[in-house]
């Protein structure tokens, strides 16, 4: 028994394969992995099963979800429309888990994944470490949700949040809200606050665009390559959604009739009081609700240095082009359901050739292999 120089015994446990993250595209990872041979184990942070999808706002009807794809091998089936996108998408995802008999450990927060000196990865985490041949990151950007920054914004008198933490319409009673975003969350919310506001000011960087026309497969890949052509240039991602159309739906046209979508442009500068445009125009608010999107969680690989100068990861399809034993799957191109599930099969049809290949180290260990070793678990 060795122990680490603070005097912290750290349980090291040996897999093939170690997967960040239970949503979406680290579940079709998780079912890849079965048959292929290898030991796996998926690491998610989350309390229970369901991604991101659980912390979604109260007020997400299935009825207001543009579409939710099968995971690999069992069938969405879909739930009333009045139900709230935070319980039947989990429900779904939980029972995919047992299904499959899935090892999903929980909640395990991974705060870095190092080289180790044997040529595998160490993922440390909050219940210990485990060492890997390789890794599928699946950790999305629910947890990162991003803060344009603007003169004057911390004199802001009212209230400021993030779609990550809108709590439904009714916290919005009464007052004048400014909505800023261009995406699907944005029209969503301002549709909702419109209804118990006394007043809603929607800006976008960019006018936006409504399509009137099916988002069919001919739609997607066109919207996928545009996503992909950044990554490939190690460049960071844009979200899928921010270049995806808004959809032209009955509920949008309804809005539209009574004035609710009038877009403006964004504005320069936050007062205490409210914003103001470059021409002087001033609009007073109570709240400010950002509804700008997120950014990639891959915090936890800085020690692994796989950033470029362009501030981006080099991706070939769902592999990191400076180290083919990590694949990124719901990042960039693959940041959405179908995506999602396409690059969890890529990357472990990737990953069973890496790893039996000669040179690769071990042809597979056995799932649980657990080892005492010295590894430090903070200073000592």
């Amino acid at each position: 028994m060795r122990r680490a120089a603070c005097g912290v015994v750290v349980i090291v446990r040996d897999v093939d394969v170690v997967v960040i993250g239970a949503g979406q595209a680290g579940l079709s990872a998780a079912y890849h992995l079965r048959g292929s041979g290898l030991s796996s184990v998926v690491l998610d942070a989350n309390p229970g099963p369901g991604g991101a999808w659980q912390h979604r706002w109260p007020s997400l009807r299935m009825a207001t979800v543009h579409g939710i794809f099968d995971l690999p091998g069992m069938r969405f089936d879909p739930p009333a429309p009045d139900e709230r996108a935070a319980d039947a998408v989990p429900a779904y995802f939980a029972a995919f888990e047992r299904r499959f008999s899935l090892d999903v450990r929980r909640p395990v927060k991974v705060s870095a994944v190092r080289p180790g000196d044997d040529g595998r990865l160490l993922v440390e985490s909050d219940h210990g470490v485990w060492r890997t041949r390789a890794l599928v990151n699946a950790t999305g950007t629910w947890t990162r949700p991003f803060w344009p920054v603007y003169p004057g914004q911390e004199t802001f008198g009212g209230r400021q949040l993030h779609t990550a933490d809108y709590p439904g319409p009714d916290a919005f009673a009464g007052q004048r809200v400014v909505i800023v975003g261009g995406g699907t969350s944005a029209v969503q919310t301002l549709l909702e606050v419109a209804e118990v506001a006394a007043d809603t000011t929607w800006v976008t960087r960019r006018p936006p665009v409504f399509r009137e026309g099916p988002f069919d497969q001919e739609y997607g890949r066109a919207v996928i390559a545009k996503v992909e052509a950044r990554v490939k240039e190690g460049l960071p991602p844009r979200s899928v959604v921010s270049v995806t159309d808004l959809p032209w739906t009955p509920q949008y046209a309804a809005a539209a009739e009574r004035g609710v979508l009038v877009r403006r442009p964004m504005f320069e500068r936050i007062e205490p009081d409210g914003v103001v445009w470059a021409d002087g125009t001033r609009q007073a608010a109570d709240v400010i609700l950002w509804a700008t999107g997120w950014r990639a969680a891959l915090d936890h690989l800085a020690p692994l240095r796989l950033r470029g100068e362009g501030g981006g990861v080099v991706m070939d399809g769902t592999r990191v082009v400076a180290d083919p034993r990590i694949h990124l799957v719901g990042y960039g191109p693959s940041a959405s359901t179908v995506g999602a599930n396409r690059a969890g099969r890529a990357a472990v049809r990737e990953l069973r050739v890496l790893l039996a290949a000669p040179g690769s180290g071990d042809a597979g260990v056995a799932g649980g292999a657990v080892q005492e070793l010295g590894v430090a678990a903070g200073p000592g």
